[in-house]
């Protein structure tokens, strides 16, 4: 599968270095997966989650005013002219965007999720949840394929199945934390279903095998987004599969650790600790890529206009050297797998 060409973006060694102190700071299981993309990505990315970092930290400071989404609409207005103002996260941001061709109408949709935030939505059903997902989480990954030279329809499709995969489970684990700030992400239909009364549950967080049956059906609609999203891998340039693969394994481990808490997501905060993140990782970096093309469904209901708007991009000139360098590691991946088949074959008839 062609890909486009890559190129890192102008950044100083100084907002290199704060970009990289964000992504570090903010979210371990991100930055250990970051380390494993090739330099043009690693850089691309660090940048976009020091912009997307900054904006949610603005977003969800109390002393806010509830007009910080319509600033980071004007700051985004900015940036696209061409003019960010003097912040380290606006400048790396700009620096990308141009860089990848990124359209404005992405980054605004992750706006318009903070501005559904600052409203205090709540969300009926799956779908509204998943439209919220879709804006505060897909909107990443979809910027995130564009940085690595994809364009594929299917590939875009996969990686906004992945951001609202980790949304969900970021709520499920958040159920506590997000009521004793007054928020309530669940789906409110299930929560009726299940005899819950929101506004009570706001009162006076309390774990009770409902909101746990709850909890449950949340985490199996993320890991049916995780099994198509991981399809998506195989269309991702070689040298980016291993860090794609290990942040979805790293992401999904918390869905599996709040199972193991007995789904009480209010009186504890499930974490992945430092030694099962680096088993996935190696799980994920070693364990041979499946070489099918991604799943070709069409984007989830929720995702399909980032999807609309990422395909049909101009995109950036087609790789050349890369392109051969992927196909190189693609035929050695497969040499490492048939050898891997011999000796399971020469084992089993020893």
């Amino acid at each position: 599968m062609p890909h486009n060409a890559r190129k890192a973006p102008l950044l100083s060694a100084h907002d290199r270095r704060l970009c990289h102190e964000s992504i570090r700071a903010g979210s371990k299981s991100f930055h250990a997966a970051s380390r494993l993309l090739p330099r043009d990505v690693r850089l691309g990315a660090r940048a976009l989650y020091a912009f997307c970092r900054s904006s949610d930290d603005l977003v969800d400071d109390a002393g806010n005013d509830g007009r910080a989404s319509e600033r980071l609409g004007e700051r985004l207005e900015r940036i696209y002219a061409g003019r960010p103002i003097d912040l380290v996260c606006d400048r790396a941001f700009a620096a990308v965007a141009q860089a990848y061709h990124i359209p404005i109408e992405v980054p605004l949709a992750l706006v318009e999720g903070f501005e559904w935030d600052e409203a205090g939505r709540d969300y009926d059903t799956l779908g509204d949840l998943k439209a919220y997902a879709a804006r505060v989480a897909s909107t990443v990954g979809v910027m995130m394929t564009m940085v690595m030279g994809c364009r594929d329809r299917a590939v875009l499709a996969r990686a906004a199945d992945l951001g609202l995969a980790m949304q969900l489970t970021n709520i499920a684990r958040d159920v506590g934390e997000d009521a004793r700030r007054g928020r309530i992400y669940l789906p409110r239909e299930w929560l009726a279903a299940e005899g819950i009364d929101p506004d009570a549950l706001v009162a006076a967080p309390r774990f009770s095998p409902a909101l746990g049956r709850v909890v449950a059906r949340l985490l199996t609609e993320a890991d049916r987004l995780y099994d198509r999203a991981l399809t998506g891998v195989a269309g991702l340039p070689v040298d980016c599969r291993p860090a794609i693969r290990s942040a979805a394994f790293v992401y999904r481990e918390i869905g599996r650790e709040i199972r193991k808490a007995g789904l009480n997501s209010v009186d504890t905060r499930a974490v992945t600790t430092g030694r099962r993140k680096g088993e996935l990782i190696a799980v994920a970096t070693l364990t041979p890529f499946p070489l099918r093309a991604p799943m070709d469904d069409p984007a989830d209901p929720s995702t399909a206009f980032l999807v609309d708007v990422a395909a049909a991009h101009e995109p950036v000139a087609p790789r050349s050297m890369d392109a051969k360098l992927g196909r190189m590691l693609e035929l050695m991946d497969e040499a490492r797998r048939r050898q891997q088949q011999m000796h399971m074959a020469a084992r089993q008839g020893g």
